[in-house]
């Protein structure tokens, strides 16, 4: 790359350059370099991975953002596979603990088990008889044919109590947001689907459950890997041709080139040097606010409609504790707090359960989070506030007697993109504003899903479709 006159010696036209290296940007990257595409990434940052990140210290091993993701092994859009497959991180991968399938809700200030089968859902105490009756109406409500909020969609098809204590917390722990500003169609698509393609989501439920008998499909799994999630951006680099991934690097400037292509300038954040990479496409795979930045010159529409998506802040808190100073079994993924409780903390993974090498056996390592979209003023509180209410919070629910021997506390401002009510509209329009400016893509968890199953499945369908 030219840090002087800005060139770029030997323009390839079918070249791509990447901005922004998270799991969105460097899995399309790998996928377009499995077609044979030479592909340049572009990282603000020092580091890649984006919120994957992951530290060690002592017998302690922290994720700092997503703890796990959901793998379909042997599905069609199981990308997530295919991608751990070719980088050879087989043997690096871990499935969750069996006992993750038991998730907790806090109801009455206690945990309980939310039911995964009907003998259970009728013994449990997280709903009413109220509330029991009240799904039988379920396969008999019209779908319906208007955009819906989340908690409007729960409230018509399965009642209040059903979006108080197993909806909104689940939102919560997911997007950190609130159900009532959610869209049903794009935050949780496969719900929506359910109603629209079978009429009711019991129907539809039964439906799936049968198929999957039929055809003998695996289900989901939750996975991560010996040292974290941030294995998996660690080990594309290394796998990318030697030069393929710029860290450090803040682009200025991104526009057509009058000879075709694209030109991105940038400039290198610790040596201050500026220069310029052209490139036939160029697909932007960074936060929303960055790529309204971005796109200004460009179109203003496009510009304004990126910015008008908005995130949610976030505080992952991991504390360790001496395993003998807490009274509950931890034998579960973790619980969601509904905001009926009045319990601040949004809820906690029993991290050292889910997966081994979190802690020793002598401790338990449990990744907590508070804040949200509904609790947004969390960051002005300082770290000894924070600590102070979580550990209040940690110990109303699970009795611990003694404080943690160890804590780390990671701050986001903007940790979720919330997929509010006309968001599909605004990405129509979006893409309706760069219609004409061939060459230019977005990939970020900002469309078409925010987990990082999601991301790599659809970094891969993009990488397909820039070869079309």
């Amino acid at each position: 790359m030219g840090s002087n006159n800005g060139s770029t010696p030997g323009f390839d036209p079918a070249s791509v350059l990447i901005i922004g290296g998270g799991i969105s940007g460097l899995a399309t990257a790998w996928f377009l370099h499995q077609h044979g595409v030479k592909v340049t990434v572009l990282e603000s940052r020092k580091s890649v991975g984006g919120a994957l990140l992951t530290s060690r210290s002592d017998h302690w091993l922290v994720e700092h953002g997503p703890n796990s993701t959901l793998q379909k092994p042997g599905r069609p859009e199981d990308a997530l596979g295919r991608l751990v497959e070719q980088l050879g991180l087989e043997e690096r991968l871990l499935t969750a603990n069996e006992s993750a399938n038991i998730r907790y809700v806090v109801r009455d200030g206690r945990l309980q088990a939310l039911p995964t089968s009907p003998p259970a859902f009728l013994k449990t105490p997280v709903f009413s008889w109220r509330a029991k009756l009240r799904l039988l109406a379920e396969p008999f409500i019209k779908p319906g044919r208007e955009e819906e909020s989340i908690a409007t969609f729960v409230r018509r098809r399965l009642g209040e109590e059903f979006l108080n204590y197993a909806i909104e917390p689940f939102i919560s722990g997911v997007y950190a947001g609130n159900p009532r500003e959610l869209s049903v169609r794009a935050a949780v698509p496969r719900i929506h689907e359910l109603e629209q393609n079978h009429g009711s989501l019991i129907r539809g439920a039964m439906a799936l459950g049968k198929a999957h008998k039929q055809t003998g499909m695996p289900k989901g799994r939750m996975i991560s890997f010996k040292e974290g999630l941030e294995e998996l951006p660690r080990a594309i680099v290394k796998a990318l041709p030697e030069g393929s991934v710029r860290t450090g690097t803040l682009v200025t400037g991104v526009q057509p080139d009058p000879s075709g292509g694209w030109r991105v300038t940038w400039k290198e954040s610790h040596s201050h040097t500026e220069g310029s990479h052209r490139a036939g496409r160029v697909v932007l795979a960074v936060p929303a606010p960055a790529a309204a930045g971005m796109v200004r010159d460009l179109s203003a529409t496009a510009s304004r409609l990126l910015g008008e998506i908005p995130y949610a802040p976030i505080v992952s808190m991991a504390l360790g504790f001496e395993r003998s100073a807490i009274r509950h079994t931890l034998n579960g993924f973790g619980f969601l707090i509904p905001r009926k409780e009045g319990i601040r903390t949004l809820g906690a993974l029993f991290s050292s359960t889910l997966f081994p090498g979190r802690s020793d056996d002598r401790h338990a390592l449990i990744t907590a989070f508070i804040g949200g979209s509904m609790d947004a003023s969390i960051l002005d509180d300082d770290d000894t506030l924070l600590v102070r209410q979580v550990r209040r919070d940690l110990d109303r629910c699970l009795g611990i007697d003694a404080p943690p021997s160890f804590i780390r506390i990671t701050r986001y401002t903007s940790a979720i993109p919330q997929y509010t009510m006309g968001h599909l509209e605004r990405i129509r329009a979006l893409d309706s504003a760069l219609a004409e400016t061939p060459g230019l893509t977005f990939r970020c968890n900002w469309r078409e899903g925010i987990s990082m199953a999601d991301c790599v499945k659809n970094a891969e369908a993009t990488a397909d479709a820039l070869m079309e």
